[in-house]
């Protein structure tokens, strides 16, 4: 019995330390966070790829990293959600991780990405 506890622990332990350090966010919760206007989006694709089709209102990290203190709400409670091409897609982290170091505490990943995004058929928008 002692044993089917501690596999027990360990796989609780694995599927943890899997899901990362930022919660997930499906796509249906960030189209209602967009809809009432309770969050900032952080595209993490590089600047090229934003240009080409990112979620819209979304800002390009790559040109806001240097003034992310600006760019982000005052509120630090406030919903970041930082997301890059689809569920393997690490970039992500870099900006969450720079949310978090600014103080905010609900930041979240959307793990579908941009791919996913465009795969579940919602909008982008582009800028040239």
């Amino acid at each position: 019995m002692k044993k089917v506890i501690i596999l027990a622990a360990a796989l609780l332990l694995n599927v943890g330390a899997q899901a990362g350090p930022y919660p997930e966010i499906t796509i249906d919760q960030l189209k209602s966070a967009i809809a009432s206007k309770e969050v900032t989006l952080l595209d993490v694709n590089g600047s090229q790829s934003w240009k080409q089709g990112h979620i819209p209102g979304a800002l390009d990290y790559a040109s806001s990293q240097a003034n992310l203190a600006k760019v982000l709400p005052k509120n630090k409670d406030a919903l970041i959600v930082a997301y890059c091409g689809g569920p393997s897609c690490g970039a992500y982290a870099r900006a969450a991780k720079a949310a978090k170091d600014l103080g905010y505490t609900n930041v979240k990943h959307l793990t579908a990405g941009i791919s996913g995004w465009k795969s579940a058929g919602e909008k982008t928008a582009s800028s040239s």
